[in-house]
């Protein structure tokens, strides 16, 4: 047995709509997951002292940081409260992975956001790019990439977007809630003007192994590089899903003049720093979507 089929990996999050994907396309590694509900090692993450038991008797060289209170408008109903769960997850979990990974030595790869931009630029964003988080997820995961910067820990952030994979989960990524909002005649209009830049996790996965494998210290976008519209990218699903239903267009300015939350308007980001490191051939969006399996028995 090699070195890398043997390695072992420590993670929180491995459950989650990212994470398990990992777990379920890179078997050449053997994942421990770091959870509350774990069966003989039950660690929570906002706990240093629980989190620093389980690090330093594990074998693992490398922790993947993906636990994230994810929820943005949740996010917002917490903000400025430093006991809620956004801040205490986002944030004290990310310092206690990173304060864990500093004294064992071991390499910490984090996994962030977008949301820690403000959304004004209309390119799309590089790493260069100064972070101004506007609502208070993006404020969590900011302070959360500070934490590992300044923690003295080796760190590989790898920032994401709308997230969606091949297959489906318990909890429906964003093409799977335009097609439920298309099939069931509940989507609402789709702005125009309005950007994002989707990830195919499927794809992602390779970028995890890179992180794992070189351990290349730094932040690196990891989404698609693309920039969508939401209209765009609802009627790329309809046709190449063949998904029935009215598709309209909304408008980003309509919305935010009736929103308390502030929305970033643009979200996408450029991959070519990446791209540098990992330059083999990534699917499309369009790609990507053509892969995605709707009939859950498709997927048995």
């Amino acid at each position: 047995m090699n070195e890398t089929s043997s390695q072992q990996v420590l993670g929180t999050g491995l459950s989650g709509l990212v994470g398990s994907k990992v777990v379920e396309l890179l078997t050449q590694y053997q994942f421990e997951n770091i959870d509350v509900a774990h069966p003989t090692k039950p660690t929570d993450i906002t706990k240093l002292d629980q989190v620093l038991a389980t690090v330093e008797s594990s074998p693992a060289t490398v922790l993947l940081h993906f636990a994230a209170f994810t929820d943005v408008t949740k996010a917002w109903e917490q903000r400025n409260d430093k006991n809620g769960v956004a801040y205490q997850v986002n944030v004290v979990g990310t310092q206690n992975m990173a304060e864990a990974a500093k004294r064992t030595g071991k390499h910490l790869v984090h996994i962030s956001t977008a949301y820690v931009f403000d959304g004004e630029k209309e390119a799309s964003y590089t790493e260069e790019d100064p972070v101004h988080p506007i609502e208070w997820y993006g404020q969590t995961k900011a302070w959360a990439e500070e934490a590992v910067i300044q923690s003295g820990a080796t760190y590989t952030i790898l920032r994401i977007d709308q997230p969606f994979r091949s297959d489906p989960f318990n909890r429906p990524d964003v093409i799977r809630r335009l097609v439920n909002g298309l099939t069931q005649g509940t989507l609402p209009p789709q702005f125009t003007n309005h950007w994002i830049g989707p990830t195919f996790v499927d794809d992602f996965v390779n970028v995890i192994q890179w992180g794992i494998e070189s351990k290349t210290p730094g932040i690196f976008h990891a989404s698609s590089g693309e920039k969508w519209t939401d209209y765009d990218l609802a009627k790329a699903v309809q046709d190449i899903l063949h998904v029935p239903g009215e598709l309209k267009e909304g408008d980003l300015d309509a919305y935010l003049a009736k929103s308390n939350r502030p929305y970033q308007r643009n979200t996408a980001m450029s991959t070519e720093k990446l791209r540098h490191y990992l330059p083999q051939p990534q699917l499309t969006v369009r790609e990507a979507i053509a892969r995605v399996r709707l009939d859950v028995a498709a997927t048995r």
